[in-house]
């Protein structure tokens, strides 16, 4: 069961996000009246030139950004940042304002979970590394890319379009 601090926490990231997809905000406060589990966090990884976004190919959901389930005393961005460095093989730095709040079934068996979507802005020249089985690769933002959540291509290519007129390459 996901401890208090942890749901605090969640609340806190879901307020602050800049996209909320599925009322994923008024799910969370019914949710909060019972026991809630699990939570998920996963990291919406582009570059300075904002053309690209940083994948990692799961054995059953295809191409999903780095991300994964909260552990107990964890918080949503503490959970992102490991999970990003154990698929990817790359730390970074998450931007201060989660991108997004959703609620999404990550499997057929599974009840709903709420999720938060955090930022890093990383080099292309970093080299990869993660999980054996599940290879981390770049896509160009125009590209397709196979999903169990189609709509992410859409969501995540806008929010980082967006986020390119917000934080210039040049001002970086």
């Amino acid at each position: 069961m996901i401890d208090q601090m942890t749901v605090e926490a969640a609340v806190a990231d879901a307020r602050l996000a800049v996209l909320e997809f599925d009322d994923a905000r008024a799910w969370l406060e019914r949710a909060r009246q019972k026991p809630l589990e699990p939570l998920a966090a996963e990291v919406w990884v582009t570059e300075p030139s904002y053309r690209h976004i940083l994948l990692v190919r799961h054995r059953v959901r295809g191409w999903v950004p780095p991300g994964g389930t909260v552990e107990p005393g964890e918080t949503p961005r503490a959970a992102a940042a490991r999970e990003l460095a154990e698929e990817t093989g790359v730390p970074g730095e998450l931007l201060p304002v989660p991108a997004a709040v959703t609620v999404r079934s990550y499997r057929a068996d599974w009840s709903p979970t709420l999720g938060l979507s955090y930022v890093a802005i990383i080099s292309r020249e970093v080299p990869l590394g993660g999980e054996s089985g599940q290879p981390p690769k770049w896509f160009n933002l125009d590209e397709d890319w196979s999903s169990a959540f189609p709509e992410d291509r859409h969501r995540i290519s806008a929010y980082v379009r967006r986020l390119a007129t917000e934080y210039p390459f040049s001002a970086r």
